[in-house]
């Protein structure tokens, strides 16, 4: 969630320090790249001044994905928003969050559905009724909402014990060996923290497929589509992930507004001052070159770096990526990656387009994780 200095912060990084462009992760961070090696004080100095840098000691821990529509279009039952502010404050005031890995990530749900079934590794869902449910390794827990940041840190607290005690160096959730304590290290770092919880039925884990009712398993929702969001927001893409700065600072051109950012490569532009506002900015950023509008068959394609920006990509997938023409295929969203490390795939069911060399491509449709088989088709 940014302001509009940070966005302009960001831009004027990206103009000054690097390449002039911004990027969008699957994760709903920002990246910087054609950084120069001496340019970290630089950098950290005009981050720190924009406020997002609270804790440089715990930056590479601020992981968390958040359902970008809370509280704009009348949908979830919970503030996710306040949720993520009070659990970013809270990892960050604590020393020992700082041995979680950099890849460990929190998904801070409304109760939509939209951000749940990310692969988080602490969830936190909205109910109805007004209660949150923790969700860590296959384990749930409802607790008062007002309990809820707090609890996710102390299931994230119980899940360090736990990977330290085994030394195998799991840095996720589900690295933990098979019969890890997982359970019992939770309750007690909730009850350490003062949190009342009580245990709720099994369910699926995130990413995959779950049976009607089981807890805190919302309906998925599917991303946000491009428009307008309510009178007073709009949401829009970034074509392929990546902007220039000056599209970037398209994005908050009103002193008022917050900027977004989801974990599907787009911005939500909130605290528009009504309807008439809303249609003018949506239409400013169609003429910026973002997507603006459902149905473009570019929504469902996104690619790494690819060269000349990653040493290991054996093509330039950015100038070769486009939406695929293969009836069976459409529907499905395709990430052109330029290696077999496949780097921001998406979850569920994709098309791999991966490069095999300067040109050439193999084409392979990929399931979400099923009934523990991570099954493929070769096309």
């Amino acid at each position: 969630m940014l302001t509009a200095p940070q966005v302009a912060a960001l831009a004027d990084a990206a103009d000054r320090l690097g390449d002039g462009r911004i990027g969008v992760t699957s994760r709903g961070n920002l990246d910087l790249r054609g950084l120069p090696d001496d340019c970290g004080l630089a950098l950290a100095e005009l981050l720190g001044a924009a406020g997002l840098l609270p804790s440089a000691a715990h930056e590479r821990v601020r992981n968390m994905v958040v359902s970008p529509l809370s509280g704009l279009d009348g949908r979830g039952f919970g503030d996710a928003g306040a949720w993520a502010r009070s659990l970013d404050a809270l990892l960050c005031a604590r020393a020992w969050t700082t041995g979680l890995s950099g890849r460990f990530l929190f998904a801070v749900d409304d109760g939509r559905g939209d951000v749940a079934g990310l692969g988080g590794d602490v969830t936190l869902v909205a109910e109805p009724d007004g209660r949150a449910l923790v969700r860590i390794g296959g384990l749930a827990w409802r607790v008062a909402p007002d309990d809820a940041p707090t609890a996710a840190l102390a299931a994230a607290e119980g899940f360090l014990a736990v990977a330290r005690e085994a030394g195998t160096g799991a840095w996720r959730v589900a690295e933990l060996p098979d019969g890890a304590p997982l359970e019992e290290a939770v309750t007690e770092r909730l009850a350490t923290a003062g949190v009342a919880a009580a245990r709720a039925a099994a369910h699926a884990a995130d990413g995959a497929e779950a049976l009607p009712g089981a807890a805190g398993v919302p309906p998925v929702a599917a991303p946000p589509e491009p428009g307008l969001v309510g009178d007073r927001a709009v949401s829009v893409v970034a074509p392929l992930g990546r902007v220039t700065s000056g599209q970037f600072r398209a994005l908050a051109a009103g002193s008022g507004d917050e900027v977004r950012v989801t974990p599907w490569r787009g911005f939500v532009v909130a605290g528009l001052a009504g309807r008439a506002e809303a249609e003018e900015r949506l239409a400013a950023l169609a003429d910026a070159g973002y997507l603006t509008r459902p149905g473009s068959p570019w929504l469902a394609v996104s690619a790494c770096t690819g060269r000349p920006g990653c040493g290991k990509a054996l093509a330039d997938v950015r100038t070769d990526a486009r939406p695929l023409q293969d009836a069976a295929l459409r529907g499905l969203p395709a990430h052109w990656s330029g290696c077999e490390r496949r780097c921001g795939h998406p979850q569920g069911d994709w098309v791999d387009v991966r490069a095999t060399g300067d040109g050439t491509y193999d084409i392979t449709v990929r399931a979400a994780r099923r009934d523990n088989d991570d099954a493929q088709a070769q096309r």
